[in-house]
């Protein structure tokens, strides 16, 4: 059974720091795109950022420079870095792992907000 957990959201300052995880179990990871997807308050959910098997990168203009998306295969896991976040950045961050149109799965979201 495939399991999508993320981890390490909270509570920062503007301009401060966070990097959340996603953990997956139950498929192989490595054929997967893992992507960061946001929802926040009154907002439509939107991608953040992707990384692909072989670990080519994209990320949505309004993270681009701030925030970094990284895996390791072997380890069944990945991450997002935030860095210098903003208020509107304040959002539940959820791991989504696509094989192509065939395969989608999805984790419970983290929260992170930021906030003075």
């Amino acid at each position: 059974q495939v399991q999508v957990v993320e981890s390490g959201g909270g509570l920062v300052q503007p301009g401060g720091s966070l990097r959340i995880s996603c953990a997956a179990s139950g498929i192989m990871f490595s054929r997967y795109a893992m992507n960061w997807y946001r929802q926040g308050p009154g907002k439509q959910r939107e991608l953040v950022a992707s990384i692909l098997g072989g670990g080519y990168t994209t990320y949505t203009d309004a993270v681009k420079g701030r925030f970094i998306i990284s895996r390791d295969n072997a380890m069944n896991m990945a991450w997002l870095q935030m860095n210098d976040l903003k208020t509107e950045d304040t959002a539940v961050y959820y791991c989504n792992l696509r094989w192509g149109l065939r395969d989608e799965f999805w984790g419970q979201g983290t929260q992170v907000t930021v906030s003075s």
